[in-house]
């Protein structure tokens, strides 16, 4: 059962988890005295994060990425309780989610403290060595994207020039004459450029065709278990921004800052166990 999510002001910290606790189990209990029944929800927990689903559409409800999750506690005198702080994608607030499992509570929060190590394990094996390459790729792809646009606006502007030049010199020719036909030509006096057809292949000066141009595989390797490798840039397009350095940047800062596992009391009243 997913009691939900609330906004916490430090990443870590008993008190601040506990009074977590505290508020959202009192919710629960207005809530159960309205009638209304603490939703159910299904958890998927991997090397990109934990995914809180809805158990019957699968739809994702929540998605919090391992390198964002700052602190994971269970309830050492309520077991069913567990909890995490993540911080939020868009926000860049902290949340605390809590939850109410059925005697798995501690064995989840160690799953999500094993998941948490094997990740930042494989980023620095994957991800963390080539950071500096994966910058300039990102740099000089960049480059390209604004040359591609520099180039556009300027045939933009040559195709209006030439428009304009038509429309100025469109006369009717002297009686009698003959106007050889040539191919047209740009402002410049040069014939435009026609692309070649991928399918043609023109041969080189001595004759001969050259040599074809390897195609890319796009046959995705796999490990002994049949997995596909572990990249940290794959975890979702939408939850990162499009400047990778950024995106490298805050995922180092996640991993360094750490994941503190942590069973500990929160239920310091009896009434919160009963709610």
């Amino acid at each position: 059962q997913f009691l939900g999510n609330t906004e916490v002001e430090q990443p870590k910290g008993t008190e601040v988890v506990r009074d977590a606790v505290r508020k959202l189990k009192f919710a629960r209990h207005i809530k159960k005295s309205e009638g209304q029944k603490t939703p159910k929800v299904e958890l998927q927990i991997s090397i990109y994060g934990v995914k809180i689903l809805d158990p019957k559409t699968k739809e994702v409800q929540h998605n919090c990425q391992l390198h964002r999750i700052s602190f994971c506690a269970d309830d050492k005198t309520d077991k069913r309780i567990f909890t995490f702080i993540c911080k939020d994608s868009e926000s860049n607030k902290h949340l605390c989610y809590v939850f109410d499992s059925e005697k798995c509570a501690e064995e989840i929060t160690l799953t999500i403290g094993q998941a948490f190590d094997l990740a930042y394990r494989k980023f620095l094996e994957s991800g963390g060595k080539d950071v500096e390459t994966r910058k300039q790729i990102a740099g000089l792809q960049k480059r390209i994207q604004e040359l591609e646009t520099e180039n556009a606006e300027l045939k933009n502007k040559v195709q209006d020039l030439e428009n304009q030049l038509r429309i100025t010199q469109v006369h009717a020719p002297p009686a009698g004459s003959v106007t050889p036909k040539s191919p047209s030509t740009d402002i410049f006096d040069m014939v435009p450029f026609s692309p070649i057809s991928p399918q043609s292949s023109t041969p080189t000066r001595n004759g001969t065709q050259p040599p074809p141009v390897p195609s890319r595989s796009t046959e995705i390797k796999r490990d002994l278990f049949g997995a596909e490798p572990f990249d940290p840039f794959s975890c979702g397009a939408g939850d990162f921004p499009p400047d990778i350095q950024s995106k490298l940047d805050e995922m180092q800062e996640g991993f360094k800052m750490g994941l503190t596992l942590e069973g500990t009391v929160f239920c310091l009243d009896p009434l919160d166990s009963r709610c």
